[in-house]
């Protein structure tokens, strides 16, 4: 799908392949403070999830797609959820697994795809994120792609003993199509 395509990566649907792939991601501790997780998931769970991956995303109200390289290997995922087709909405997130490829470009240019296709193919309005306050990269990353910041949550997540503050970003297609 050129869609999904850019210059130095794609979005594609998750695999069956991809267990080992979502499972070490689902599974780091370091990522659960971004996802809000707060256990870990077993292959047997992540197995039945990539079985059932394949649904509509109006019915099941989220999309995950693999960040992939032109070169097949997979790098990150990116999510669209709670997706509200009544009110054109929806949220986005990311990540890049690995530390080394992190600050390569590939998030932004996966979030720029998926902006796109959210936008022209799934006829969004807006779309939003929730950024740690402490997370400049995102914030950083964000905003570079005109993410406004239109919120401060409080306290509002509880990590490594101390609460934290989270911002809530909104980007809102001023080019209806």
């Amino acid at each position: 799908m050129v869609t999904l395509k850019g210059e130095r990566i794609y979005l594609r649907a998750l695999e069956p392949e991809d267990l080992d792939f979502v499972y070490a991601i689902e599974n780091d501790e370091i990522i659960w403070e971004i996802s809000n997780t707060q256990t870990p998931y077993s292959r047997f769970v992540l197995k039945e999830y990539l079985k059932n991956a394949y649904k509509d995303i109006h019915d099941v109200k989220q999309l995950r797609l693999v960040i992939a390289t032109n070169k097949n290997e997979p790098v990150g995922l990116i999510d669209l959820f709670d997706f509200d087709s009544k009110n054109r909405r929806a949220g986005i997130g990311i990540v890049i697994k690995d530390e080394k490829n992190r600050g390569k470009g590939w998030g932004k240019e996966a979030l720029q795809l998926l902006i796109a296709y959210s936008f022209n193919h799934l006829n969004l309005h807006q779309l939003y994120c929730n950024v740690g306050s402490d997370n400049k990269t995102s914030l950083k990353l964000f905003s570079s792609l005109k993410f406004e910041t239109i919120g401060l949550k409080k306290d509002w997540n509880f990590s490594l003993g101390a609460f934290k503050d989270e911002y809530l970003m909104q980007l809102i297609d001023t080019d209806e199509h």
